[in-house]
C-alpha cells in the first residue's frame, strides 16, 4: 500500500511539472473588467456537493436507528478511530427515522453515496480558489489535461485508500468512484467552456490579501464539512457550528469586497512575483494535490512532505524567471514567507494537521504578499526620490 501510494505521489509531480506550466504559459485573454456572461462558478458547484453530503449523513442516521438499532459497529469495525459519532439521540432525525418508509432501501447511503460525491467535492473546492484567483486560469486548467489526470490521480488515490481499509462495501466504492472519476471532470469542463468572461485577477495588496482569506474561510468550511460529514460524524456538528458560521460570514463579506475592489492596475515588480508564484504553485499542486496529502498517513510522510516542497520551489522558480524583478527583492519575500509558515506551525495546536498546513499556508501568503507590497512602494519612493 505504501509504495503505491509513493509511487503515485512521485509520478503525479512529475506530470505535473511537465504539463502545468504549459497551462500557465498559454495566452490569456483580457485581465480586466467584470465577468461578461456568468456561468455556474465552482463554488456553487462546491455548495450543492456539499449539501448533497449532508443530505446523506441525514439518510445515513436514519439508516442506522431503523435498520440497526442506532448501533454503526456494523460498519465502524472496519474503519479507524474517529468516525460514525452519530446524531442519534436527535429529536428531529429520531422523528425522520420513525416516519421514513422503506428505511432499507437507503442502505446505499452506507459509504457508496460519499464515494460518487469526494470527486466533486474535492475538485470544486480546488477549481473554486483557482478561479478566485485567476478566472482565465481556472478555464484553462478545465479545458486541459491536468482535469481528466487530477480526476484519475485523486481516484487512484481514494481507492488505494478504500483497500487499504477494505470492508464488505468496498468492491461497490470502487466502482462508484470509477464513475464519478468519468462524469465529474466532464461536468467541470463543460462549466469551464461556459464560462466565456474576462479574466479578473487580484493584482494588488489588498486584492491578494482578500483572495487569501476567502481561501482561510474555504479551507475552515472544507476542514469542518470533512470533520463532521464525509467522516460521519453528524454528531459533531454542534460543537462546529459556531466555527463553520464565523467562516460561512467571513467569506461572504470577503467575496462581497472582492467584487468591489477596484479594476487591476499592473502590480509593482515584486508583487508580480509573489503574483506568478501563487499562479503557478496552483498548477502545479493541482495533479498531485490529494496524493501529497494521503501520503503523509497512507505513504512515506517525508516523501510527501518532499513532493511538497519540490512543488513549492518549482513555483518560485518559474515565478522567478516569469516575473524576472530585482533578485533581493523575490528572496526576500521566499525568506519571509518561509519563516511565516514556519512559525505559524510551530503556534498552531496539534489537531488534524491540516489544520497546521492551512495556518502555515496562510502566514507564508499574507507575509509574502504584505512584504511584497511594501518592497514595491519603497522602489517607487525611491525612484520618486531620485528623479
Amino acid at each position: 500500500m505504501h509504495a503505491f501510494v509513493d509511487a503515485l505521489v512521485v509520478l503525479s509531480v512529475v506530470v505535473a511539472m511537465a504539463l502545468a506550466p504549459r497551462a500557465v504559459a498559454r495566452r490569456r485573454g483580457p485581465s480586466g473588467g467584470r465577468t461578461a456572461r456568468p456561468a455556474l462558478p465552482p463554488l456553487a458547484v462546491l455548495a450543492v456537493v456539499t449539501g448533497l453530503v449532508y443530505v446523506n449523513q441525514v439518510l445515513f442516521t436514519v439508516y442506522v436507528l431503523r435498520v440497526h438499532g442506532g448501533d454503526p459497529s456494523f460498519v465502524a469495525r472496519y474503519l479507524p478511530e474517529g468516525w460514525f459519532d452519530l446524531a442519534s439521540g436527535n429529536a428531529v432525525l429520531r422523528g425522520l427515522a420513525d416516519g421514513f418508509p422503506a428505511p432499507g432501501l437507503l442502505a446505499p447511503s452506507v459509504l457508496r453515496v460519499q464515494a460518487f460525491l469526494e470527486l466533486p467535492f474535492v475538485l470544486s473546492a480546488f477549481a473554486t480558489v483557482v478561479r478566485w484567483l485567476d478566472t482565465d486560469l481556472y478555464r484553462r486548467l478545465a479545458r486541459s489535461a491536468l482535469l481528466p489526470l487530477a480526476s484519475v490521480s485523486y481516484t487512484a488515490v481514494f481507492c488505494l485508500v478504500e483497500w487499504d481499509l477494505r470492508n464488505p462495501y468496498t468492491v461497490d466504492d470502487v466502482v462508484v468512484r470509477g464513475v464519478s472519476a468519468v462524469l465529474t471532470p466532464c461536468l467541470f469542463r463543460w462549466l469551464a467552456v461556459r464560462d466565456t468572461g474576462l479574466s479578473r485577477t487580484p493584482a494588488s495588496v489588498p486584492g491578494l490579501l482578500v483572495f487569501i482569506g476567502s481561501l482561510g474561510a474555504l479551507g475552515a468550511l472544507v476542514l469542518v464539512v470533512y470533520d463532521t460529514a464525509l467522516l460521519y460524524n453528524l454528531g459533531r456538528v454542534a460543537e462546529r457550528l459556531p466555527l463553520a458560521a464565523v467562516a460561512v460570514v467571513a467569506l461572504a463579506g470577503l467575496r462581497r469586497a472582492a467584487a468591489r475592489l477596484p479594476d487591476p492596475v499592473v502590480p509593482g515588480p515584486t508583487l508580480t512575483f509573489a503574483l506568478h508564484a501563487l499562479r503557478h504553485w496552483l498548477a502545479l499542486f493541482f495533479l498531485p494535490a490529494l496524493a501529497v496529502r494521503y501520503g503523509v498517513m497512507f505513504g512515506t510522510p517525508e516523501l510527501a512532505a518532499a513532493a511538497g516542497v519540490a512543488v513549492a520551489v518549482a513555483a518560485i522558480v518559474l515565478a522567478w524567471r516569469e516575473a524576472a524583478p530585482d533578485a533581493k527583492r523575490p528572496g526576500l519575500v521566499v525568506l519571509a514567507a518561509a519563516c511565516a509558515a514556519r512559525a505559524a506551525a510551530w503556534a498552531t495546536p496539534a489537531s488534524y494537521y491540516e489544520v497546521t498546513l492551512l495556518a502555515a499556508m496562510a502566514a507564508s501568503l499574507v507575509t509574502g504578499v504584505v512584504v511584497g507590497g511594501l518592497a514595491d512602494a519603497r522602489a517607487r519612493r525611491s525612484g520618486a526620490g531620485a528623479a
